[in-house]
């Protein structure tokens, strides 16, 4: 079998969850199949780079977007294969005309759904509405679609009515143990001058409504006052977004003081995250929207305990009462969540004998619920299902 896999990010591009998935769902596919990796880019070694075309530089980013699409559907073209697995709106354009000019099927793996993002009309405007119905032809066209969470599939069904029940198979998203595991070196921690005699809080993601942030930031003004609150946080969405932020943080350095708000604006090597990961007293996930939280896994995998919010495929991957804290977030009351979330981080770096537990508990459920091998093995199903 020989497919092309179709995705925005790739090595060394990688800033999302989306791009974390392909990044190791690729090497346990091709232990049993052909795949062709076709990506956003100008240069891969391993992979066909497609730019975005001259006469598009600096339109609209949906236009950009459709430019590079074409081009995918250009190459793979020239190819002779079996089926196309495209991976977010990005590249669903350049899946659903490739698969249409060649006769073969398409699948789509959900790792987000534009109707449940509609903040981002702030950041493509008007290309919000193109990203939405690049999204809706392809899900309704698709032979099949994987959904990373039992959540993610269920908002498949209710943004896209017109799309089967049967058509949708729930695939988790994974986590390579041997890599995110425990380390206990702290260099990372000193290069980021993290105070190793007091607990902190971790914060990773992008700047983007999504990831909560904004209430992360209102929430650990009642951090209990010797937290350290360390945020990885980059890649701004908007302008006004990461205006947003920067006054946010500038008033809890105002109350916290300076040197207990560590902001890492840059995006840290994955030894140094393993390293912030291994050693925080609590990993902090106040998303508003997650189709699985692709995150939440590596801090489990670390043994860190977590606390997030109970949105989305988040359930599914962190149990609550045993690998960390859920904390219901209801948009109509935010500053209720902004409460509870601080209490419960507070809870959690209180007791030590607590985070010890979760975090045994999540490593453990990492390594046994969500390896790479069986998620691969899972999806080869799938393409054999929908050749038939």
């Amino acid at each position: 079998m020989r497919i092309a896999l179709l995705t925005k990010e790739w090595l060394p591009q990688i800033y999302g969850g989306a791009g974390v998935h392909v990044q190791y769902l690729v090497p346990a596919l091709s232990a049993q199949i052909t795949v062709d990796v076709h990506a956003f880019g100008t240069s891969y070694t391993d992979a066909r780079a497609h730019a975005t075309p001259q006469f598009l530089e600096g339109a609209n980013p949906a236009l950009e977007t459709l430019g590079v699409n074409l081009d995918m559907v250009r190459s793979i073209s020239q190819s002779k294969i079996d089926l196309i697995h495209s991976h977010t709106w990005y590249s669903n354009f350049a899946g659903q005309s490739a698969a249409l000019l060649q006769g073969i099927p398409l699948v789509v793996t959900a790792h987000s759904l534009e109707p449940m993002r509609p903040w981002k009309e702030e950041q493509l405007g008007g290309g919000y509405r193109v990203s939405s119905w690049i999204e809706k032809s392809a899900y309704e066209g698709a032979a099949a679609i994987i959904a990373v969470s039992q959540g993610m599939k269920a908002d498949v069904l209710t943004c896209y009515p017109n799309v089967l029940p049967e058509n949708v198979h729930v695939i988790h998203n994974g986590i390579d143990t041997d890599i995110y595991r425990p380390d206990p070196l702290i260099d990372a921690l000193e290069k980021y001058s993290i105070d190793l005699q007091r607990p902190y809080s971790l914060f990773v993601g992008r700047i983007t409504r999504q990831k909560g942030l904004t209430h992360l930031l209102k929430a650990a003004k009642n951090f209990d006052p010797h937290i350290q609150v360390v945020l990885c946080a980059s890649a701004p969405d908007t302008p006004e977004i990461a205006a947003e932020v920067y006054q946010l943080v500038a008033e809890l350095k105002a109350l916290r003081g300076p040197e207990n708000i560590i902001w890492i604006t840059e995006q840290v090597p994955r030894d140094e995250l393993i390293q912030l990961l291994t050693h925080a007293s609590v990993f902090t996930c106040p998303s508003i929207y997650e189709p699985q939280g692709i995150v939440n896994l590596e801090a489990m995998a670390c043994e860190t305990a977590v606390v997030a919010s109970d949105v989305g495929g988040i359930p599914e991957v962190v149990t609550d009462g045993v690998t960390g804290v859920l904390v219901h977030y209801d948009q109509h009351e935010p500053h209720e969540f902004e409460k509870r979330f601080a209490e419960q981080v507070n809870r959690v770096v209180a007791d030590a004998n607590l985070q010890h537990q979760f975090g045994i508990e999540g490593r453990t459920r990492a390594m046994s619920h969500f390896a790479w091998d069986a998620i691969a093995e899972s999806t080869i199903d799938l393409y054999r299902s929908v050749l038939r």
